[in-house]
């Protein structure tokens, strides 16, 4: 005596679309020397704390992987920067010695790295400092002095900077775009950065099949900027 099929031909087709379904894999690519400068401009901070700001890039990350009624799955969030500078100089106008490996923006940033080191499925791609051995005087205060609007008398250790130079991350990140591209690792990347040099890895990803999203915290985007990209979509509140 044959057994009934008790499954009907609907329940069967619904329950092989279920085993069949494909999350959509979106990578996330953060450009960490603008997420900083962006967040501290829109979080009204001058002083950083390493756990809340790890936290919250995390948690602006994640919350782009709800995208309409879709959820889609992280395959992995790059976040592209240098380790801070660590050696020691004399400032050029006091000939005070200062050891860059004690400032607050050296512990900051080592502490911050530490944090984002925990989070899963983040992965850190670094470059590296450029050390230029020179010194330049703060763009405002150059044109305060080219005009004869204050003497180099006038100046403080505060108008005077280190020169350093970010090297080999924006390659990495044009690597990267490329390689998932290339690969079908993702059907997404999703890029958090202000600048323009993504361009080229961007038109090659979708040229690949690859939908790319543009997230630039709010900052304008040049008009040209939208032919070369899928969405654009700011995830962080709005500055007021």
């Amino acid at each position: 005596m044959n057994k009934k099929n008790n499954s009907s031909p609907g329940k069967n087709k619904e329950l092989k679309n279920i085993l069949n379904f494909k999350t959509k894999k979106t990578a996330i690519l953060v450009d960490g020397a603008f997420f900083l400068k962006r967040y501290r401009a829109i979080k009204k901070i001058k002083e950083l704390d390493p756990v809340k700001t790890a936290n919250d890039l995390f948690t602006m990350c994640l919350s782009h992987l709800q995208q309409k009624d879709e959820i889609y799955d992280l395959y992995r969030i790059f976040y592209y920067d240098c380790f801070p500078y660590s050696k020691k100089r004399h400032h050029p106008l006091t000939g005070r010695p200062i050891d860059f490996s004690k400032t607050k923006q050296y512990l900051f940033k080592i502490a911050f790295l530490d944090e984002l080191k925990k989070k899963r499925k983040v992965a850190l791609r670094m470059g590296v400092l450029d050390d230029n051995n020179a010194w330049i005087i703060k763009p405002s205060k150059a044109k305060e002095l080219l005009k004869g609007k204050i003497k180099l008398e006038d100046l403080t250790e505060q108008d005077v900077k280190f020169d350093l130079v970010q090297k080999g991350v924006d390659i990495k990140i044009g690597l990267d775009i490329a390689s998932m591209a290339l690969k079908k690792q993702v059907d997404q990347i999703i890029l958090i950065s202000g600048d323009s040099d993504f361009v080229p890895a961007a038109k090659f990803a979708r040229r690949e099949g690859i939908d790319f999203i543009l997230d630039p915290m709010w900052n304008p985007i040049k008009p040209h900027l939208f032919e070369h990209i899928d969405g654009l979509i700011s995830k962080i509140e709005k500055p007021m």
